[in-house]
């Protein structure tokens, strides 16, 4: 059974003993059977993940999630119930800052039906992208205060309020706690202006600049605990001119920015893209034709296709059999 079809739990919280034994404990007792379990404690909050069958259990979704949420009040921890196919739509939250590229095409790819998903609020560390939330009729949540630091009690609030399946960073600068990273894991998803993992971190086009690279890009990824360093869903590349700025590259990348981020939220709302050990893959029935995780097909067949190792000898080989039979 595919983890999509799968019912996902979630606990965060302290870290403390026992926590793993109860949780499954209760899962047993009412018939669920766990596929698989991923933990691990990051700045002293406990994040436990399992993916479980619920197809034969002894009580109903409304119980489970009474339950769960009893349980969590006796240690002391928040346990998330999200049950398969909940909704025909899927939901998304945008985190947004001050740029609006990566916005704006989440709004076009919605407005024209392409997306697969519906914006359901747009939430911002400033409110300068309020007013294109409410040119597409979406609520838009101010969260930071007067130097842009969010409070994400509030944001978690929103997110649980708006029961959002996905989280996207439209170029929201502010880097998620693991206390919300751990609720939503490989369920948020940032485009990042590089091509990752070169240039982490914050004024990567400035970086790409000051180390002379030929080539930069834009990277779009699912977020983790560790900065820029989450699986790699897809990426885009563009030459760097010389004495090229900032801003320069800025409006190189930012179509790209919005390009990438787009197909990678596509790819996952269509459940096509898989994490495992760091790394995404694609589901093996995907059509990869209309897929675009990297650079264009047509600059592979710009790249040069010879030498290769091996081929020297080959043609060696091959020259050296002729000149004795000239002989």
């Amino acid at each position: 059974m595919k983890k999509h079809k799968l019912t996902e739990i979630t606990v965060v919280g302290e870290d403390d003993t026992g926590l793993i034994a109860n949780v499954t404990s209760l899962l047993f007792e009412r018939g669920i059977n766990i596929e698989d379990l991923d933990q691990a404690v990051r700045e002293g909050v406990f994040r436990m993940t399992m993916h479980v069958d619920t197809s034969e259990m002894v009580c109903t979704e409304e119980k489970l999630r009474e339950d769960a949420d009893e349980l969590g009040d006796e240690l002391g921890v928040d346990i998330q119930v999200r049950f398969p196919a909940e909704r025909e739509t899927q939901t998304m939250a945008v985190l947004v800052t001050k740029e609006s590229h990566c916005l704006e095409a989440i709004f076009e790819s919605w407005a024209n039906g392409d997306l697969g998903a519906d914006v359901s609020v747009v939430i911002g560390n400033h409110p300068d992208l309020r007013p294109l939330a409410e040119k597409y009729d979406v609520p838009f949540h101010d969260i930071g205060d007067e130097k842009g630091t969010p409070d994400e009690d509030h944001l978690l609030d929103l997110l649980q309020e708006y029961e959002v399946d996905l989280v996207v960073l439209a170029r929201y600068m502010r880097i998620l706690s693991p206390d919300v990273v751990f609720r939503y894991e490989n369920r948020i998803i940032n485009v990042h202006p590089s091509l990752l993992p070169a240039f982490p971190g914050a004024s990567a086009y400035m970086q790409a600049i000051e180390e002379g690279v030929r080539i930069a890009g834009v990277t779009a990824h699912y977020v983790t605990t560790d900065l820029d360093q989450g699986p790699i869903i897809t990426q885009r590349a563009f030459n760097v001119p010389d004495d090229a700025s900032e801003e320069d590259l800025q409006r190189i990348g930012q179509p790209l920015e919005a390009e990438a981020l787009i197909e990678a939220i596509k790819l996952h709302l269509n459940d096509a893209v898989s994490v495992h050990r760091g790394r995404t893959t694609l589901r093996d029935d995907l059509d990869t034709d209309d897929v675009q995780l990297g650079s264009p097909e047509v600059l592979d067949d710009a790249n040069p296709d010879r030498p290769i190792d091996g081929l020297g000898e080959i043609v060696a080989s091959q020259g050296g059999e002729e000149s004795e039979a000239d002989d």
